[in-house]
């Protein structure tokens, strides 16, 4: 292994996915590891060099029903995969997040008998639903890269392999985070308060959230009119997207909203925008840890197609949906999900963090939550999984 270069095949399906696997390439690099990588990756890993066979989006499905819509287009690209990596094996798969495609991928490759050696990075949640996937990770997967350590428990209980390597926002992100700072980053006025709104980075997700996160924005733009909004676009499309639906509200709603659309390969204007606001409100998913870790007071919200929610909701065996209530173990967040997800009660719980003292008493909470995961005995992630070959 030591006289030839190695061969790393990455799959990531959204923003987070491309922003670890764009870190893990440039860690290899750091550790002198001669590599070249491959598969499917975004602006941020196609910036290091990564070859992506697809783009990114074509991953970007979420939920049962929507995913059986794209059922053939997903299969097919996990067949193209499939056929290149038989022809020309890479020494290692790594399937960063996107687990319903990655698993599925990894035992293709297994079934093959190919000399490929297999990685999750980013455990899906087992721990919270359909635990009986433990089993086919078990059989599929040579390691999980954990980035909670209440993770790697799990798996230790289970005999699969696991190494808990942080997540690399905790370390990144400083305890101490000054708001005006964040806001003079962006070109904000230092005396406007904000309120970011994030109905989420994929098409489908502003189809179905953005609606609910402008209804609320008008109705506390009717009794808070020194609010300003902001709505992060992660591309043109994006942002066009939601222009198109901002058209049907009223002129003095549009005048306080500014969309800003991410303008480098660091895909990081979520984060920035958070970052810059007094209040968050966003899609319940991994950016509620993105959140947390910005210390600012936040509401988190979401909504599935029914059918879809009807089946989580039958197999989810915790009584959180956001990471930063999962981490806890309690609800430190509110969060409002399906029939709870309207324009009233989120408006309401946006307008209950204008309140100093309930917003000093969440942002306390993150902090207290990110040096937990500060002082966890994290593992290099290039060391673990190098020593699986």
């Amino acid at each position: 292994m030591q006289n030839r270069k190695l061969k790393i095949g990455i799959v990531v399906g959204e923003v987070s996915g491309d922003t670890l696997g764009a870190k893990l390439i440039r860690s290899f690099r750091e550790q002198g590891i001669d590599a070249e990588f491959e598969g499917i990756g975004g602006p941020q890993m196609l910036a290091e060099g990564f070859k992506s066979y697809y783009p990114m989006d074509i991953l970007s499905v979420m939920g049962i029903v929507e995913v059986l819509k794209d059922i053939k287009k997903l299969f097919a690209v996990r067949d193209g995969l499939v056929e290149t990596w038989s022809k020309d094996p890479v020494d290692i798969f790594i399937g960063i997040d996107a687990p319903d495609f990655n698993l599925r991928l990894s035992k293709s490759l297994k079934r093959k008998h190919l000399p490929i050696k297999t990685v999750q990075y980013v455990s899906p949640s087992v721990w919270a639903w359909r635990q009986g996937r433990v089993h086919g990770i078990k059989a599929t997967i040579d390691l999980v890269l954990c980035l909670f350590p209440f993770e790697k428990a799990f798996y230790q209980k289970w005999q699969v392999p696991a190494a808990f390597v942080g997540h690399p926002l905790a370390g990144q992100l400083p305890l101490e985070n000054a708001l005006d700072d964040a806001k003079q980053e962006l070109g904000l006025d230092l005396q406007q308060k904000h309120i970011a709104l994030l109905p989420g980075s994929r098409r489908g997700e502003i189809e179905k959230l953005g609606p609910l996160v402008l209804d609320a924005a008008q109705i506390l733009h009717q009794k808070y009119s020194n609010y300003q909004f902001l709505i992060p676009a992660i591309n043109d499309a994006r942002k066009q997207q939601i222009d198109a639906l901002l058209q049907s509200y009223p002129q003095s709603l549009q005048d306080q909203i500014r969309v800003l659309e991410n303008r480098d390969t660091e895909s990081k204007i979520g984060r920035q925008v958070m970052n810059a606001s007094n209040i968050i409100a966003l899609a319940s998913g991994t950016a509620t840890l993105e959140a947390m870790l910005l210390h600012r007071p936040m509401v988190t919200f979401y909504k599935l197609n029914w059918l879809t929610y009807h089946v989580v909701k039958f197999l989810i065996k915790i009584p959180y949906y956001s990471l930063p209530n999962i981490i806890a173990g309690k609800k430190v967040i509110q969060e409002l999900i399906q029939a709870d997800a309207t324009p009233e009660k989120l408006a309401a719980e946006i307008e209950a963090l204008m309140h100093v003292e309930t917003a000093q008493i969440q942002a306390m909470q993150h902090i207290t939550m990110h040096k937990q995961l500060l002082a966890g005995n994290s593992e290099n992630p290039v060391d673990a999984i190098l020593n699986i070959l």
